[in-house]
């Protein structure tokens, strides 16, 4: 994604703006191998956002989950069973990690997923749900599981 640099105090505003789909219709979860990008907007329609979802093909356990805001800046992406980060201080953070914007650094920065908001990594569904919910993506969910999800 492009370096993009936002204000903290702004990237902080759009992590904690509220947000919905554009879309009305159901989506699904994708299958292990496959990504999937939606369009979200918020409240007052001021803004725009994305979020993605990514699967690994060959570790089903591996994903990522991404909250973008004006098309290229990352707000917040979690990496699950990947490899370790290295954040630009040298200091190595495992997976599930989790990236927030940082003024200066944009997603450079991670640390540990926090244990009480994502208890089960390994459920990748119900994990996807709590991001969102992480993101301030409000109203009724219309992610649905897919056959292999």
């Amino acid at each position: 994604m492009a370096d993009i640099a936002i204000t903290q105090a702004e990237a902080d505003a759009l992590i904690e703006m509220e947000k919905r789909f554009v879309d009305d219709k159901d989506w699904t979860f994708p299958p292990a191998g496959q990504r999937i990008t939606l369009t979200l907007t918020s409240l007052d329609k001021r803004e725009n956002f994305m979020f993605d979802v990514t699967r690994a093909q060959i570790k089903l356990t591996k994903a990522t989950y991404q909250s973008r805001a004006r098309q290229a800046i990352i707000l917040m992406r979690l990496d699950l069973d990947g490899p370790p980060h290295r954040n630009p201080d040298e200091t190595e953070i495992p997976c599930p990690h989790l990236h927030i914007y940082k003024e200066g650094f944009g997603d450079k920065w991670a640390i540990a997923a926090p244990v009480e908001r994502y208890s089960n990594s390994l459920d990748l569904f119900s994990t996807c749900e709590a991001f969102m919910e992480h993101c301030n993506i409000t109203g009724p969910s219309k992610m649905q599981k897919g056959l292999f999800s």
